[in-house]
């Protein structure tokens, strides 16, 4: 398991599971072309950009990189890491058919391939590890996951936070516990 500090963008669902079989960081998707409506998720793709840097990795297809353009418009040079996948021709597992273009996408490479895509990249190492995360449990435990106000407490915590309101509850423990420490997030609950 590979530990960056980086934000790592990617298109889809598939992709950001592909990338969590060997990688420890926050993975953000952009929802393919729905990045360019969700203006919330482009500010928190900067925020993020200017905290810890990003890399983009999309498939090397034309869509792919009219996403990775329109994410990357705005943000520092030095704020960014290209990441971009070799053109191999095929078929997703998943997929009926192959895309347009007929390439494999980011779902569709090879774990060791994509690891040494990012070393490569000279992604940069994580922080010492957190010896006492947030966990699910503890977000139970504050009210914020399966109890009868979760989603009131949840949103106002995200809002607290200047983060994007439809941010997943996986997402939202790997941005804590790479940003804070677990009291600092007690205590920022506690104040809500």
């Amino acid at each position: 398991m590979l530990k960056i500090n980086e934000a790592v963008v990617v298109e889809g669902r598939y992709d950001k599971l592909k990338l969590s079989n060997f990688l420890d960081a926050v993975i953000i998707e952009t929802n393919g072309f729905g990045i360019y409506k969700d203006k919330e998720k482009l500010k928190f793709i900067r925020r993020l950009a200017n905290e810890r840097g990003i890399i983009i990795l999309t498939d090397s297809d034309h869509s792919g990189f009219q996403i990775r353009n329109y994410v990357a418009a705005g943000i520092p040079k030095d704020k960014i890491k290209h990441i971009y996948i070799p053109d191999i021709f095929g078929k997703e597992k998943r997929k009926a058919q192959s895309s347009k273009e007929g390439k494999l996408g980011v779902e569709g490479m090879n774990d060791e391939l994509l690891l040494n895509l990012f070393r490569k990249a000279g992604v940069s190492a994580q922080k010492a590890e957190n010896s006492n995360p947030v966990t699910n449990f503890d977000l139970f435990d504050l009210g914020l996951s399966g109890t009868a106000n979760a989603k009131q407490n949840k949103k106002r915590l995200l809002k607290r936070l200047d983060l994007p309101e439809c941010l997943s509850t996986n997402s939202l423990l790997s941005y804590i516990n790479s940003s804070m420490s677990k009291e600092e997030f007690i205590s920022i609950c506690s104040a809500l």
